[in-house]
């Protein structure tokens, strides 16, 4: 009853434009509003919706006589307080309560709605006085009072702040109890009531009706029912045909309901008195053809005769068919039922199971070409029968049987399979590395080989394909497992250290091995198992010759990593390593590595370096070393270029910033031998360093180096740090050697020789003779080692041992004691250690007990300083005063403030410290006073020369001669000869001076380089000065070849310059001049020159290699294969010019005048033509190629390019193709093209075929969704539309109301702008 109005409705609105009043509806009369304030009236009030405020705040009231706490007191306080402070934090509502006159409890609550509710039912449930009441409803209608999932009930509740309690559905009660204040139950209990007055309209109905009777009454396709449904707006449930229920069940309002119930039994009853039925017989396989795809077949057969068919249910063993409906319409359905039972056929096709996936071909092809001649027909393979079974219409079954039978027999006479047995255990080997092996079997000899998986654990492998290449698989295959059980594994160990070096870069040396031995499998274990076992497997004879391979790799390793151990004298590092590292690299044949190495040595290294000891970790020593190499450049050398010939080691030297002086050599035992003999032959030639060997008892030796090396490295430090290197423990020589200066030599000598004594004396129980040493069993009673520590502050460590450690030697010299002071890396820098006879360690320790004690004494004191030498002592941030500081225990000395002509100077410290600080202020005033101001000469050009790199040179100087040297400011515009003179030896052969100036003879200002300090010393650092002044030498180098040793941006050039330490003048273009000049010092010029000439050497070889490499070839090429050439991205052409080392370039398509048919090949003869024969061999490949249009429906086209072309790319990468989609706007949008080898493109085409096959169904299937939802009437919408019009507006003709002026401000004012009161047409203005 509802549809027809509607439809009405909507016919209406699309036909006639809305009335002026239907859409401006006027506004309420003034009247009217006064009148009914609370509900206002007109279409308006259903229109417009006030904004609500997100915050509200509600006033409640509670009367006396319902307030829980009475008691006046307690206001504002106690139980009550507590109760509105609980419900504020839990509710997020704000609360403020008053007390009325009549003593009632006012509270107003603040905040969002949902807070308030929340809010306002608390107060009633814990601050008023609760009453209850009961209403009772029908208890079909409790469901409707507590809504979806309560909701609606909870709505109630909050609401009417009440609690509602409604039965249990097992509770037979209908009663409702209500809880809360009497208004609030007085609104629930209507609210209940309201709810239950709603569902007494409606109404449920079941009418019991024949199951055979429904589908008349559904009629077809359900329309008849849905008709129903639409006019009386019930809702009728009739039970689905797999569901054995007979009644049908009616909802809506009641009059509705009754329409719906009479039309259905109207129905039923005409249906029960006309129809008659029939039975036949159709076979049960028939049966699904009869029903059809979602019983489509039944709806069909229903419309066009009005007959129902029954079907018996699928686990029903009957075949009986029931027809019902009017006698003469029952033979029309019966022809209908048979000819569908009769459309389709059942067929079977006898094929061996093994060659139905031949028969199914590479992903589905050759059933692809019957099914779509044939798609009605459905194919099925049951796995392990050997019977295709077919299903369709009959004729078609027909045709794809013959057609299929004819493939069997096909492949019957052209196809074998044989199964062999082969231990499952031999079968991951048989597929090989990513099925390496089996792919290589089934490609050689065109079969399938079929494995069963691991977890089958069956050892039958079936083969299957051509006869002849069947056999020679298994025979290969057997071979191959024949092989197998002849096979051998073995463990190899080899150190873990190793494995990394021996799998190389990126796997390359394992990689080698392997292709050298094939048949063998190599595996390393995982690193973090930390294990040294790597296994080899393969026949035993390549297993044997493999493991002896990597036994000589693995010894050659261990060969190489030998190290040894060279301390140098600090000072000497530079001139090892020597310039860019030129000397390092001559001595090891290989660069120095630029990354920072720490070397964790081992006792054997321990031993090299000259240090043996037993038990003890290196790593634990002071010198365990960290050890970092320099990251230089190289060139050739005069120096050690032999040395570069015979080593080839590894050498790591330590920071610049450590302590150590220890240079580690590594590489092969011969080698590093090699290399440390040049490398101290390096030291001797460098300073006057002397060598003496002396014999101890190797015994003695651990005992000798002491505790963490303390022992020994004292007498190191002691005699100005000598090298003493013992020999490597187990080697059985007693030499030690000792290497240093001569005098420094001798008294560590002396010292080592005595320590030895001591040693012997509590060692050895039998006369020893060491060195001229008698010793007897009754001196060694009467002596014994003896030590104690003692302790002291850091800082009084350099006063007790004294400059150039006098006083400890002196203390040593009375008492016969040693004594060990901490190392800068120990970790107790107060422990003092003293070695020797007892009596001796006690008279030593008191001895320095008491210096410390003194020390410990604090005194002040003064002296006088003229005030002219104030700021020797406190310029650069008082270095000398810090000096003075760490070498006399810390004292402090106070200079007066600088302004003040006061020459009385503090000191405060140790009493001794104080005298040795005076002692030694006095000194250098001494030599303040005898200090002398010398000038240098050197012309000005080389001043920046002279002074090297940030000053380095000047302040060596200053540093060995103890002097001041200042140089003059620079002259602005100092005058330059046009060609400078040749330079030698430091003369100068034209400064630039000029004559009218000064004299020729004398020097310029600018010149003059003063030197301050005593007489002596500044002549010293006069001679030194002049010596780095640097002189010229010329080379003869071909003009051509200046800008490839000049370098792009100078490069190559300041490489050189900065190698050598000189600077190169290459002439100005213009003179061709063929003459490069080198200035710098005389040290340096040899160097310079013959790294020069070597670069020279180097240039002409590169440019006859330049020359080879300009052969042209030009080759001949169709332009529409240019793009195949050069490939996706210019991949192809890339991989030509990488392959062969020449480039390639092809014509400009711009250039109109270049053939555009030629590609030019550059570079060397033989590998021009061997990349001209590879793009001739592509060039044959795309001759061969065909290109075929296939109409494929535009619709898919997206579908089989897919996101980013990535399917379409996938495609074609499988069958080897390009294929081309038409642009838009093209004269055909489904042609396609594909081009590629004939039978590719076969393939190919026959794949998107079957995809468009498969995607268009999808896309016919979705624009007919689309066309239901999209109600024809809307298609009309596409027609330009008219605006928004309405009927009888006031303007119109027939209204004596004007339109209204749109530019006017009085018919349109804007917002808050005055406007003159005027009688407007949609009611009175307010």
């Amino acid at each position: 009853m509802l549809a027809g109005p509607v439809a009405t409705l909507n016919s209406e609105e699309e036909s006639d434009p809305p009335t002026y009043k239907d859409a401006f509806p006027p506004l309420p009369e003034k009247a009217a509003c006064l009148e009914n304030a609370q509900e206002p009236a007109g279409a308006w009030s259903n229109k417009i919706r006030p904004i609500k405020a997100s915050v509200i705040t509600q006033v409640f009231h509670v009367p006396l006589e319902e307030r829980k706490y009475k008691d006046m007191n307690q206001f504002g306080e106690g139980e009550q307080a507590k109760i509105c402070l609980e419900i504020m934090q839990r509710t997020g509502a704000h609360l403020e309560l008053s007390l009325a006159k009549d003593q009632g409890l006012s509270i107003m609550v603040s905040g969002k709605l949902d807070a308030v509710m929340k809010a306002r039912k608390d107060i009633v449930a814990r601050l008023q006085t609760q009453a209850s009441a009961t209403v009772a409803i029908p208890k079909e209608h409790h469901r409707f009072v507590i809504g979806k999932n309560g909701e609606k009930l909870q709505d109630l509740e909050l609401k009417t702040a009440t609690k509602i309690q409604i039965p249990r559905p097992d509770d037979a009660s209908n009663q409702i109890r209500i809880t809360g204040t009497k208004e609030g139950i007085e609104k629930a209990r209507h609210e209940v009531l309201l709810i239950s007055a709603e569902q007494d309209k409606r109404a449920v109905e079941r009418l019991e009706v024949e199951k055979a009777f429904h589908p008349f009454i559904a009629g077809p396709y359900n329309r008849l029912v849905g008709e129903i449904m639409q006019e009386t707006g019930t809702r009728i449930n009739i039970p689905p045909p797999s569901v054995n229920r007979t009644e049908i069940v009616f909802t809506g309002e009641k009059e509705q309901l009754a329409q719906a119930v009479a039309r259905i039994k109207k129905i039923y009853e005409e249906k029960k008195k006309k129809t008659t039925t029939i039975a036949v017989e159709v076979k049960k396989s028939q049966h699904k053809y009869v029903i059809g795809p979602k019983g489509n077949s039944l709806q069909e057969i229903l419309e066009r005769t009005g007959v129902s068919v029954e079907i018996p249910p699928s686990d029903s063993i009957s075949e009986t068919v029931i027809l019902r409906g009017e006698p003469e319409k029952l033979g029309q359905a019966l022809t209908e039922v048979y000819a569908k039972a009769n459309s389709f056929t059942v067929s079977s096709v006898s094929a061996p199971s093994w060659l139905h996936r031949f028969i199914i071909g590479k992903k589905g092809q050759n059933l692809a070409k019957i099914t779509q001649q044939m798609p009605k027909v459905h194919i099925e393979f049951t796995e392990g029968e050997d019977r295709i079974t077919l299903e369709g219409p009959t004729e078609d079954v027909n045709v794809a049987q013959e057609q299929i039978e004819a493939m069997v027999k096909d492949l019957i006479n052209r196809m074998d399979y044989v199964e062999i047995n082969i231990d499952h255990k031999f079968h991951r080997h048989l597929i090989g590395k990513s099925g390496a092996n089996i792919n290589r079997i089934k490609d050689q000899y065109k079969v399938s080989v079929r494995i069963p998986p691991d977890s089958e654990k069956s050892n039958l492998i079936r083969i299957e394909g051509d006869p002849q290449g069947v056999q020679q698989a298994k025979r290969e295959l057997l071979e191959l497992a024949s092989r197998m059980e002849n096979e051998r594994t073995k463990d190899l160990i080899i150190e873990q250290r190793f494995h990394r070096t021996i799998i190389g870069q990126k796997g390359e040396r394992i990689r080698e091995i392997r292709d050298k031995f094939p048949e063998v499998i190599i595996n390393f274990p995982d690193p973090a198992q930390k294990s040294d076992i790597v296994q080899l497997r393969g026949p035993k004879n390549e297993v044997e010759k493999c493991t002896k391979y990597m036994q000589k790799m693995v010894a050659d390793l261990v060969e190489n990593s030998y190290s040894i151990s060279v301390p140098i004298f600090k000072q000497f590092h530079k001139n090892i390593i020597g310039k860019g590292g030129a000397n390092i690299k001559k001595v090891t044949g290989q660069p120095v590595p630029g990354i920072l190495a720490l070397l964790t040595l081992t006792p054997v290294a321990l031993h090299h370096s000259g240090f043996g000891f037993e038990g003890e970790s290196l790593t634990s020593q002071p010198w365990a070393l960290s050890v970092f190499s320099r990251d230089v450049s190289f060139s050739q050398s005069p120096l050690s270029s032999q040395i570069r010939e015979e080593s080839n080691t590894k050498i790591d030297l330590p920071a610049e910033n450590s302590n150590s002086e220890t240079i580690v050599i590594t590489g092969k035992r011969a080698n590093c031998e090699a290399a440390r003999s040049r490398i101290l032959s390096i030291q001797k030639d460098l300073a006057n360093i002397a060598e003496v060997e002396v014999s101890i008892p190797a015994k003695l030796h651990n005992s000798l180096i002491g505790t963490k090396g303390r022992l020994i490295r004292s007498i190191m430090e002691e005699c100005g740090g000598v090298h003493i290197h013992f020999p490597v423990e187990g080697s059985g020589s007693d030499t030690v050697v000792i290497r240093g200066p001569s005098s420094d030599v001798e008294k560590a000598k002396k010292q080592l020789l005595h320590l030895a004594e001591e040693k012997v004396r509590k060692e050895l129980y039998t006369p020893l003779c060491l060195s001229g040493f008698a010793i007897t069993e009754r001196a060694l009673q009467q002596t014994k080692s003896f030590t104690v520590d003692i302790r002291a502050k850091p800082e009084y460590h350099k006063f007790l041992i004294g400059k150039g450690g006098g006083k400890i030697r002196k203390v040593r010299d009375n008492t016969g004691a040693r004594i060990i002071f901490p190392a800068a890396e120990d970790k107790d820098q107060e422990l003092i250690t003293i070695i020797g006879k007892e009596d001796a360690v006690r008279e030593a320790q008191k001895e320095l007990e008491a210096l410390i004690q003194n020390l410990d004494n604090v005194v002040e004191d003064y002296m006088l300083v003229d005030p002219k030498h104030h700021r020797h002592f406190v310029i650069r941030r008082g270095q000398v005063l810090r000096e003075i500081a760490e070498e006399y225990g810390g004292v402090m000395v106070s200079f007066p403030r600088s302004g003040t002509q006061s020459d009385k100077v503090t000191l405060k410290g140790a009493k001794d410290c104080v005298e040795a600080a005076k002692k030694r202020i006095q000194e250098i005033i001494e030599d303040l006073e005898a200090q002398v101001t010398i000038e240098c000469a050197i012309p000005q050009k080389f001043h920046r020369s002279v002074m090297g790199p940030k000053g380095s040179r000047i302040q060596q100087i200053t540093r060995d001669y103890n002097v001041q040297i200042k140089f003059p400011d620079r002259e602005e515009n100092p005058v330059h000869n046009v060609e400078p003179a040749i330079q030698e030896n430091g003369d100068d052969a034209g400064d630039g001076r000029d004559a009218k100036d000064a004299d020729p003879g004398s020097p310029r200002r600018c010149d003059i380089i003063t030197i301050s300090g005593r007489k002596e010393k500044c002549e010293a650092a006069k001679e030194a000065l002049e010596a780095l002044v640097p002189i010229t030498i010329e080379v003869e180098v071909p003009f051509d070849l200046h800008r490839y040793i000049i370098g792009q941006r100078g490069s190559g050039i300041r490489k050189m310059m900065d190698e050598f330490e000189v600077n190169i003048h290459v002439p100005a273009p213009e003179l061709q001049s063929d003459i490069i000049a080198i200035t710098g010092l005389a040290a340096n010029l040899d160097r310079a020159k013959a790294g020069l000439l070597e670069r020279v050497k180097e240039l002409q070889a590169e440019q006859e290699d330049r020359a080879l490499r300009s052969f042209k070839l030009s080759v001949t090429v169709d332009p529409k294969y240019h793009p195949k050439i050069i490939g996706r991205k210019g991949a192809v052409i890339t991989q030509i010019r990488l392959e062969h080392d020449v480039n390639i370039q092809f014509p400009d398509k711009d250039d109109g005048n270049q053939p555009q048919d030629q590609i030019t090949i550059t570079g060397y003869e033989k590998n021009t033509e061997a990349a001209r024969d590879a793009i001739l061999k592509i060039v044959g490949e795309l001759e061969q190629m065909v290109s075929e249009d296939v109409p494929l429906d535009h619709r898919v086209h997206a579908r089989i390019i897919g996101a980013r072309g990535k399917a379409i790319r996938k495609i074609m990468d499988e069958f080897k193709v390009d294929i081309r989609f038409p642009q838009s706007g093209a004269p055909d949008p489904n042609c396609v093209t594909v081009t590629g080898l004939p039978e590719n493109v076969e393939e190919a085409i026959d794949h998107i075929l079957n995809l468009e096959e498969e995607y268009l169904a999808d896309v016919v299937d979705s624009e007919a969704l689309q066309v239901y939802m999209k109600p024809p009437a809307h298609e009309e919408s596409k027609a330009p539309s008219k605006g928004f019009v309405v009927r009888d507006a006031p303007w119109t003709a027939n209204s004596s109301e004007k339109a209204p002026d749109m530019s006017s401000s009085e018919e349109f004012p804007s917002f808050g702008a005055q406007v003159a009161p005027k009688t407007l047409p949609w009611g009175p203005k307010r």
